[in-house]
């Protein structure tokens, strides 16, 4: 396990307690510096309060992004086993293995945007249990998954993009929806990779089955995401701990990344250093996003995971802090602002 980590669910809700906050002067000298700059206020809208937030976890007034980490963490599920996926297990490593020869999406939008990419492939040959039939991970498997999500972190990142790659973790990641905010199976199941009406259909009794078999954890959120997840979805959070006691601010994908962030929304704040990439198109998406009071920065109809969606907002943050950098001042520009 990685250093420093903690070793246990008890020590990881002490560390979940104890997260750091964003700068409160900086946020306040960047609120300032916007209405100082050449425009009415407010004009641009959620530019200027991107430029805020950035502002507030860098402890910048001018924040700048010279690094962007993207992390794209793979994993594979035994729920497989129930036929929920249309793709056979391996096409998991084969799509990893296009991500570092470049030939994915992600990598020709990391490549616009200015991300560098690490992929990170976690116990392929070991899928996790069936969710129905047993824990998809013991606390100590998902501990150590959370903890190399952690350690791919660059603590020199300015900001930090998340994806993922796991087939059958759609089915995954509704499960993990149901079993942090309730409601029923066919709200939080979807087509995924391409699933049709009866494998959708078959989506949400698995997941219905595995919300039944673990009844007795549902109140708490890490035992969920043990007996629900898997161990991208664990890395992911691994990951996101991480970033925010580096005060690094993070950018979400799509429904299986949110739904991966799910758990710690349940401890209050521990995700206020994230950004909500886009709506993606998987029918639960805009349902979680509601449930967990995120926002989406875009919303262009994708459902391809990959961190795709969360890097494509890269380029919207970059915008917002070029404004906020490089846009004149009334006073620099001789522009009466009476």
């Amino acid at each position: 396990m990685t250093q420093d980590f903690p070793a246990s669910f008890a020590g990881l809700r002490l560390r979940l307690a104890a997260l750091p906050a964003p700068d409160a002067a900086a946020r306040a000298a960047a609120q300032a510096r916007q209405g100082r700059l050449t425009k009415p206020p407010g004009s641009l809208g959620r530019l200027e309060d991107l430029a805020v937030f950035m502002a507030g976890w860098r402890g910048e007034e001018r924040p700048k992004i010279h690094k962007a980490q993207a992390l794209v963490f793979a994993g594979n599920h035994g729920i497989c086993a129930q036929g929920v996926n249309p793709f056979p297990q391996e096409v998991t490593r084969q799509m990893t293995a296009n991500f570092r020869a470049g030939g994915a999406a992600i990598n020709q939008i990391c490549r616009v945007v200015g991300a560098d990419l690490d992929v990170i492939e976690l116990d392929l040959d070991q899928p996790t249990a069936d969710f129905t039939e047993n824990p998809a991970l013991s606390e100590a498997e998902t501990l150590d998954a959370m903890a190399r999500g952690a350690a791919a972190v660059d603590p020199k990142a300015d900001v930090l993009i998340l994806g993922e790659m796991g087939i059958g973790n759609s089915t995954v990641a509704a499960a993990l929806a149901r079993g942090i905010f309730g409601g029923r199976s066919e709200d939080w199941v979807g087509p995924g990779t391409g699933a049709d009406a009866e494998r959708v259909a078959l989506k949400a009794r698995v997941v219905d089955a595995g919300a039944q078999r673990h009844q007795a954890v549902l109140g708490d959120p890490l035992a969920v995401l043990a007996a629900l997840g898997g161990r991208e979805q664990s890395a992911i959070c691994g990951a996101i701990l991480a970033a925010r006691e580096a005060r690094i601010p993070v950018i979400l994908d799509g429904f299986i990344c949110t739904a991966s962030a799910a758990p710690l929304a349940r401890f209050p704040g521990a995700l206020e250093h994230c950004l909500y990439g886009h709506l993606g198109a998987e029918p639960g998406h805009r349902r979680l996003l509601e449930a967990m009071g995120g926002e989406p920065l875009l919303a262009l109809g994708m459902r391809l995971g990959e961190g795709s969606g969360a890097a494509l907002a890269l380029g919207v943050l970059r915008a917002a802090l070029a404004c906020h950098d490089g846009m004149a001042t009334f006073a620099e520009a001789g522009v009466s602002d009476a």
